[in-house]
């Protein structure tokens, strides 16, 4: 397994269609997004997208963003977009994409890390704590998770 950045990832397009794979209507945005040249404005310029590959497969995906569904600009930098494929479920390999961007953000210098979900109980396992509950781009309320860094 091997965790690479999109944007610097040499065959972009390849990645491009492994994420259309998703079953998930927020990995088919991440797609449109990207596909669209439009992620960049959504989450921010120095935002990522962080791919956990098995080869050419892609096992699991997510953002190091900026931004994230919930736009409140005091609030940064999200994980976004954590998504794993069917048959990589139930190894924790989303552990390794989120210990990964844990690290760019403390790099970058950030106390907190925060996550937007409807899930409840998933990450907890990942070191994530509620914190509060915010609207989201759709008006609909999403919880708020952070880990301390």
């Amino acid at each position: 397994m091997e965790i690479l950045d999109f944007f610097t990832a040499n065959d972009k397009q390849h990645w491009l269609n492994e994420i259309k794979k998703s079953d998930w209507e927020a990995g088919q945005l991440l797609y449109k997004l990207l596909r669209d040249d439009e992620f960049k404005s959504f989450s921010g310029e120095k935002s990522k997208v962080l791919l956990l590959t098995d080869g050419k497969n892609l096992a699991s995906f997510c953002t190091y963003a900026e931004q994230d569904d919930v736009k409140e600009p005091s609030i940064t930098p999200w994980a976004g977009f954590v998504y794993t494929f069917p048959d990589y479920r139930g190894k924790r390999l989303m552990g390794k994409l989120l210990n990964y961007v844990y690290s760019l953000a403390a790099a970058d210098g950030f106390s907190y890390i925060h996550i937007s979900t409807g899930e409840t109980g998933l990450y907890e396992k990942y070191g994530c704590e509620f914190w509060k509950f915010m609207k989201n781009m759709n008006g609909t309320e999403s919880r708020i998770y952070r880990k301390k860094l």
